[in-house]
């Protein structure tokens, strides 16, 4: 439509609409749900239909659902310790969320629910309020030492307490806008990049042969969307890793 009307409108991929007619209307269900949902689904299905054979010479899911779970039990345990083994559900949720929702959203006519700050920070304030409580469960009142390091001089107090507490608070902030900042950012490269494709297409005869140039590069972005897809669900996947570490161990 934006082609058509001789602009580019790369933002409007990103607005919500209700889905399921009426019914989601009623019930305020978006396509960003839908997606959601449609994520789940994918990955219950990989994991369960991926070991359900057991075999000794795995299959293709069997290989798939195998290599998550060892790549995501090593990332924890070797960020937290064998004791990150109780969180490693959590984790690997978080991680095969944010990746398939990524992974998806790069399907024609399908939406990318990480590009929406709601969801990130949701995310991110989740993996917040989580590493919070662990730390408090297991350390109690000595987790508010975590603010202050340990032989540090008592008169650097008001200086490295309100400094601790800020680094500390802006973690889910810096989180979320990280993943939600790289998910905008590279769809909009990919409209404004397919854009140009139909705009320079209908140049007349010599529009197809200029409109090569943005369409490779636009081939080029799907790929290179493709490593950022999987490098921002590790990022977020290691970096609540390294934050249940620090509740654990506060250090």
């Amino acid at each position: 439509m934006a082609a058509e009307g001789k602009t580019i409108d790369a933002l409007s991929q990103f607005e919500l609409h209700h889905a399921f007619g009426p019914l989601g209307a009623a019930v305020n269900f978006t396509q960003s749900n839908a997606h959601m949902l449609a994520a789940a689904v994918v990955i219950i299905g990989l994991m369960a239909w991926g070991i359900a054979p057991r075999a000794v010479v795995p299959g293709r899911l069997q290989s798939m659902a195998e290599m998550f779970y060892e790549f995501l039990e090593n990332l924890v345990t070797g960020q937290v310790g064998h004791e990150g083994k109780r969180y490693f559900p959590f984790v690997f949720t978080l991680f095969m969320f944010v990746l398939f929702g990524n992974v998806i959203g790069l399907l024609p006519y399908a939406f990318t629910y990480t590009s929406h700050i709601a969801v990130t920070f949701a995310l991110a304030a989740i993996v917040f309020v989580v590493t919070t409580v662990v730390a408090l469960v297991l350390h109690g009142k000595k987790f508010f030492g975590y603010f202050f390091p340990e032989g540090a001089p008592l008169w650097l107090a008001p200086i490295i307490v309100p400094v601790e507490v800020v680094s500390y608070l802006s973690r889910p902030i810096s989180l979320s806008v990280r993943l939600f900042a790289n998910m905008v950012a590279g769809h909009v490269l990919l409209k404004v990049f397919a854009t140009f494709v139909v705009l320079l297409g209908g140049l007349g005869a010599v529009g197809p042969l200029v409109a090569v140039l943005p369409l490779g590069v636009n081939v080029l972005l799907i790929g290179f969307e493709l490593l950022v897809a999987f490098l921002q669900a590790y990022v977020f996947a290691i970096l609540t890793s390294i934050y249940l570490h620090d509740a654990v161990h506060l250090h």
